[in-house]
């Protein structure tokens, strides 16, 4: 392949995770109860909470704290919150949408060729490392970027930051 070459690369955005707080106590027995789309944790304190549209899936604590994963941009994760925090107030719960922020997002790349992955990590050492043995992907740091990317040698690479 030449360097000359423009290749245009997909990437994909598969998942965005995001936190928000209510701003009041969550009784989770009434959520269950009453809610729709909910599973009910009690040994482990929480509710999940499955919305259609936006496709996204909330995990709620009763100290008012949400945690939302299976977005797919930004505006989706805040419109699903905020979706989410208005059935809480259907439910009877005097919620107030606060201190909304996206945590982490997840995005999936591949390359046109194969990576040889040993190679790539010593050319790359101080922010490569590789244990086969351990992960078949070489895990790749951006410390300014605060990005993690797992770099497999069929030339797939997945993005978390």
């Amino acid at each position: 392949m030449d360097a000359d070459s423009d290749v245009a690369l997909d990437i994909l955005i598969t998942n965005v995770v995001c936190v928000f707080r209510t701003r009041c106590h969550l009784n989770l027995r009434k959520i269950a109860l009453e809610g729709a789309n909910v599973i009910y944790k009690r040994d482990v304190g929480k509710v999940l909470m499955k919305l259609r549209k936006p496709r996204i899936t909330a995990t709620i604590w009763s100290s008012g704290k949400v945690i939302c994963t299976g977005a797919t941009s930004e505006e989706e994760a805040k419109f699903g919150a905020r979706r989410l925090a208005r059935s809480l107030q259907k439910l009877g719960f005097q919620v107030i949408f606060t201190d909304f922020k996206v945590v982490n997002v997840l995005a999936v790349c591949n390359m046109p060729f194969e990576i040889r992955l040993p190679e790539f990590t010593k050319n790359n050492r101080p922010h490569a490392s590789y244990e086969p043995e351990l992960h078949p992907a070489v895990c790749y740091r951006i410390k300014p970027l605060r990005a993690t990317l797992q770099i497999f040698s069929t030339g797939s690479i997945t993005v978390t930051g």
